[in-house]
């Protein structure tokens, strides 16, 4: 790895509209003020108490160009963001309901690409809305999720964690969206892939976790920082990739499974252990500390990215 490829990363990272897109989320803030479970904003997904339970629940909105342009694939998307939302909480997901705006063919490519995504994950679509018309195109799902004794939350990012980077590395990276589809490829192992998130912080392995989504890698590892103000130098030569795949783009990729993980230090080999037992990718790419810096690394030598 050269200089340039670290330049490189760096201008694609300031540039990525993904992560100007985030901004806005400041707003959420200064409308309705600290809220939910644990102060948020900050979470994909929130923790509502129900009885003697703790139900984890999220929503996603699917980018219009995606969906009309591919409207089979953002169903899937629909399914598999959500999933992660729930996942990284530690959380199981149960179901899913939908709401599906926009001309016949797409609404109907959208749903089926919804029930292929769901069958394969094993759950339900239970229900939701459809308006056909030709006036606009949206759509947005919604998931519930039943979470143990212990959640995963970024507000329980820590300095002296280290930070795993976690990946399925099967799929099609696709050239239109910056997208790694292994729902195909991986087929129902996909499901336990998803269950690995919960057993992780029902042992105790894991302290906080965070999907890897629009953003990709860095833009992730940003908004798992920002909550409670740590800071990490990521190490990019130690990052798991699909062989073939230039650096510079896949940092930049959405996987259809791709986490960010905060270990304790004496228990990150169980944790890579647990992840690589699976036929995943895994390996530690820093440590967490409390300068509130995000800085990158490649074959030594080190950019700041954010403060």
């Amino acid at each position: 790895m050269t200089q340039p490829t670290l330049e490189t990363i760096v201008a694609e990272f300031r540039a990525n509209p993904g992560i100007h897109a985030k901004r806005a989320l400041r707003m959420i803030e200064r409308i309705f003020g600290p809220s939910d479970w644990l102060h948020g904003p900050g979470d994909d997904a929130a923790v509502v108490t129900v009885g003697a339970e703790r139900i984890v629940a999220a929503g996603e909105a699917i980018y219009t160009p995606f969906v009309e342009s591919d409207p089979f694939g953002a169903g899937v998307a629909a399914v598999v963001t959500n999933v992660s939302d729930v996942a990284a909480m530690g959380a199981r997901p149960l179901a899913l309901v939908d709401t599906v705006v926009g001309p016949e063919h797409i609404a109907e490519a959208v749903l089926q690409g919804m029930s292929h995504a769901a069958t394969t994950y094993g759950i339900p679509v239970v229900g939701g809305h459809l308006t056909v018309t030709t006036d606009v195109t949206a759509l947005s799902a919604f998931i519930v999720g039943k979470v143990g004794e212990r959640v995963l939350s970024v507000t329980e990012a820590r300095p002296g964690q280290a930070l795993l980077v976690a990946y399925c590395l099967e799929g099609e990276l696709r050239t239109d969206f910056p997208f790694l589809t292994s729902l195909d490829t991986r087929g129902s192992r996909l499901a336990g892939d998803v269950e690995l998130l919960a057993a992780l912080a029902d042992a105790g392995l894991c302290a906080a976790a965070k999907d890897i989504s629009m953003g990709g890698l860095l833009g992730s590892v940003a908004m798992l920082l920002e909550p409670t103000g740590t800071g990490i130098c990521v190490d990019l030569d130690r990052v798991p990739r699909p062989t073939g795949v230039p650096l510079e783009r896949w940092v930049t990729v959405f996987p259809t499974w791709g986490f960010l993980l905060c270990v304790p230090p004496d228990r990150v080999a169980a944790c890579v252990d647990a992840v690589t037992a699976r036929g995943l990718g895994c390996d530690q790419v820093g440590t967490l500390y409390d300068s509130g810096r995000l800085r990158v690394r490649i074959g030594g030598h080190e950019r700041r990215l954010a403060d």
